[in-house]
């Protein structure tokens, strides 16, 4: 997914909502060159600000990534809501790519499920926030890690991960992950139930549930994202 791309869908998203440049770069709390930027294709966003980006605008990641439900949910008997068998081929993951070297490939979901699937690879040095901004989001998070080494600053405590080693935590805890080794770090992720906190969360005093509405804390990163799959 070219970077170009990206920063159409969310320049067309910001227009959608009648917002200016300045006033998502100050709800966002960054410069109106760098949203100039990021829409233009010049730049691409770190995790944490891509995420503040689709917050606000309210653009799911599917939307983001251009994807389009090619099925619709088959019953299965014995359950209670239908639910998608869909085997997706590893070539036909789409693939995000941030600044400084971190890459998502969203992994098959069935469509309205609970969780978010990711297969997550960091290269060396590459972090999800190259000014060193801790993030927090909805969800419960969990991660394997297939290879490398990877650093999680959760909190006050730092935790080196390496192949084998797996994490679970409150995604409202703060959080920034960061490769300082020498090869690549990969891993699968998932992050449960973000949709349903997202949801429940309620809006803050002065506030409007509303897409679009300004972020007001930093516990509202993703409110709007509220679902991978559309």
């Amino acid at each position: 997914m070219k970077a170009e791309d990206i920063g159409a869908r969310l320049r067309d998203a910001r227009m959608q909502r009648g917002l200016s440049l300045r006033s998502v770069a100050q709800a966002l709390g960054v410069s109106a060159s760098l949203i100039s930027q990021v829409e233009t294709g010049k730049t691409q966003p770190s995790v944490s600000t891509l995420y503040a980006m689709v917050n606000h605008l309210g653009v799911s990641m599917d939307e983001l990534l251009g994807v389009t439900p090619s099925t619709q949910p088959t019953p299965v008997v014995g359950r209670t809501g239908p639910v998608l068998p869909a085997v997706q081929r590893s070539s036909e993951n789409p693939v995000l790519e941030m600044e400084n070297g971190v890459h998502w490939q969203r992994l098959a979901v069935g469509e309205g499920g609970p969780a978010d699937a990711l297969l997550v690879s960091y290269d060396p040095g590459a972090s999800s926030s190259i000014e060193g901004k801790l993030m927090r989001h909805s969800g419960i998070e969990y991660a394997y890690i297939l290879e490398g080494e990877l650093t999680l600053q959760l909190d006050f405590d730092t935790h080196v991960l390496g192949p084998g080693d797996s994490l679970q935590f409150d995604s409202v805890r703060p959080h920034l992950y960061s490769n300082n080794g020498t090869a690549v770090a990969r891993g699968i992720w998932f992050v449960v139930g973000r949709r349903q906190q997202n949801q429940a969360m309620p809006t803050a005093p002065g506030g409007e549930a509303t897409k679009g509405a300004p972020l007001s804390s930093a516990v509202d990163v993703l409110r709007a994202m509220d679902e991978l799959t559309g």
